[in-house]
């Protein structure tokens, strides 16, 4: 079942523009380590990091808040599988809430889904809930 979905469009020049502006301040604020070296491995920085700044806005409206009620930035985080697939990890406060979004006997599962093509940067997050296995085993 489908607990959430959101998404997110972000200008990737207003990015570029405010890694220019307040540089590590805004790097440190909003993104992760492992999203920070995502980046810089990659040609065009400020595109994967737009990237995930859409995702992050798509994650928290996927969750029914927006960026309000206590979720940080930092609460959700962007990590790419060896196949390049990327995934979402929440901890804090999104985490918390994502747990009492799921139902009881099931797990939640982030999907996300990223492109861009300049200038622009989107994400789209669905939040799914799923029979634990154990569940469907006594099925």
């Amino acid at each position: 079942m489908i607990l959430g979905i959101g998404t997110d469009l972000c200008n990737i020049d207003r990015i570029e523009g405010t890694l220019t502006r307040f540089g590590d301040r805004f790097r440190d604020r909003v993104f992760t380590e492992t999203e920070l070296r995502k980046a810089r491995s990659r040609h065009g920085e400020a595109a994967t990091l737009a990237k995930r700044w859409a995702a992050k806005e798509a994650c928290s409206k996927a969750l029914g808040t927006g960026l309000r009620m206590g979720i940080a930035w930092r609460d959700m985080a962007v990590s790419n599988l060896p196949t390049g697939q990327p995934i979402m990890a929440v901890t804090g406060w999104a985490a918390e809430r994502l747990a009492r979004m799921t139902p009881p006997g099931h797990e939640a599962v982030i999907h996300v889904t990223l492109t861009d093509d300049h200038p622009w940067a989107q994400a789209f997050v669905v939040i799914e809930a799923r029979p634990l296995a154990s569940r469907m085993a006594g099925s």
